[in-house]
């Protein structure tokens, strides 16, 4: 008994009984969509499939018939979700809402296996993206249906461009441009950067209606120029429209800082060096920031409709990836040069073209050893700035009023910023 409760104390995961509860928890979790739904199978059915694929999955790993009972235990979810598909035919219910009920199930049975075969973080994940994927049911197929030809065809080359180009690429450190580089970690970047884009736009298009917050951020991750553009127009009409026209270009600048930070930490962690856990605070200190004075000066409520380009485009990814290659090159060859100094200079002349292909630029050298981390640090947050100053370079079109406010509050912002990676270096 000491040994379990010190057990759960350390790691309650490595008890097999805190894994079986989980399955269950996370089984109900994923029939709260479809008992609302008022479904056949809702929560209870859920809950106990999770269970069932923990229970036979533990006992595969200690008994002989475990393994028999895995196998059929899988073998009868289908079947029962093959019924109840049927079912629901027969009763004149839709084929698509049978079909993902069923398939359900299936998911359920694998997230209570992985969870206690021990993978808990897969199978949450598991858990977390069906449950998304079944809240989101009418979003995504309105979307879906309001694409167009173009726009699915331009998406479905990137896809395949995507994967199919990855395990193309050698894997391991190259040298490119005279410095070790990934190019597999380098193509995934840009396919994430790209794929941000997109996935904001979705978002834009689904939701966009809900105010200027929702317009400027997630707008702001497809096209920063796009959102200045349109509170420019805004402030220009009506005088009243100024504050949240400003709110919009600061939640643009808060959304590339959270983009930016994200590609930092996500694309150092697990490597050889150290992630680049230092920006999290003056680029989150530089997103609160904006979002803050955004909330305070600004009625949130107020509908901007925003007319963006459609990044499902084959041809946009391929840009991107040219002025990343730009970008990487320069930065390079500007660090063997001059140094430090050639980097920074680099990074900050980089940023008025995309932040997001110089702070990837950054990331790859940290990442190969070229840079150390300091360095890189200093590079990403350059590239932020020199993207804030940009809008505000761009807003200087609108009337003095909007120029202003977004002039003052982006220096206060950039100073704020500074003086906490200031206060990090002293410390």
């Amino acid at each position: 008994m000491v040994a379990t409760v010190e057990g759960v104390a350390t790691d309650p995961m490595s008890i097999p009984v805190v894994r079986l509860a989980l399955a269950a928890t996370l089984g109900l979790f994923l029939g709260l969509e479809r008992e609302w739904s008022e479904k056949a199978a809702g929560i209870r059915t859920f809950s106990l499939t999770s269970l069932a694929g923990g229970v036979f999955t533990l006992l595969a790993g200690h008994e002989t018939l475990g393994e028999g009972l895995l196998v059929v235990g899988g073998v009868l979810v289908v079947v029962q979700g093959t019924l109840l598909a049927v079912r629901g035919l027969r009763a004149g219910g839709e084929a698509s809402l049978s079909l993902t009920t069923s398939v359900s199930l299936l998911a359920a049975y694998g997230v209570g296996a992985l969870v206690a075969a021990a993978y808990v973080l897969e199978g949450v994940t598991v858990a977390v993206l069906s449950a998304g994927l079944l809240v989101l049911k009418r979003e995504l197929h309105s979307f879906a249906g309001d694409l167009s030809r173009t726009e699915l065809r331009s998406m479905t080359e990137f896809a395949v461009l995507a994967f199919v180009v990855f395990p193309v690429l050698p894997a391991g450190e190259r040298v490119v441009f005279g410095v070790p580089l990934e190019p597999r970690v380098a193509w995934l970047m840009v396919v994430t950067v790209a794929g941000i884009g997109m996935v904001n736009y979705a978002l834009v298009r689904t939701y966009g209606g809900r105010g200027v917050a929702f317009t400027g951020f997630f707008g702001g991750l497809v096209s920063s120029t796009a959102v200045v553009g349109t509170m420019l127009d805004h402030a220009g009409d009506r005088a009243d429209a100024v504050s949240y026209a400003v709110a919009g270009v600061l939640l643009a600048d808060a959304a590339m800082a959270v983009r930016n930070l994200a590609i930092a930490v996500a694309f150092t962690a697990g490597g050889r060096a150290p992630a680049l856990v230092v920006v999290v605070v003056p680029l989150g200190a530089l997103a609160l920031g904006a979002v803050a004075v955004a909330a305070a000066t600004a009625d949130w409520r107020a509908r901007v409709d925003l007319d963006l380009e459609s990044p499902f485009s084959l041809r946009n990814a391929l840009a991107f990836g040219a002025v990343f290659l730009l970008i990487l090159a320069g930065s390079s060859l500007a660090q063997a040069e001059f140094g430090t100094a050639g980097l920074y200079a680099s990074a900050a002349v980089s940023g008025l073209v995309s932040s997001a292909g110089a702070t990837t630029s950054a990331v790859l050298l940290y990442r190969g050893g070229t840079v150390g981390g300091d360095a890189a640090t200093v590079a990403v947050l350059l590239a932020t700035v020199s993207s804030v100053a940009v809008k505000a370079g761009l807003a200087l079109a609108g009337p003095r009023a909007f120029v202003r406010r977004v002039a003052g509050y982006s220096a206060v912002l950039v100073a704020g910023a500074g003086v906490v990676a200031l206060a990090m270096t002293a410390v």
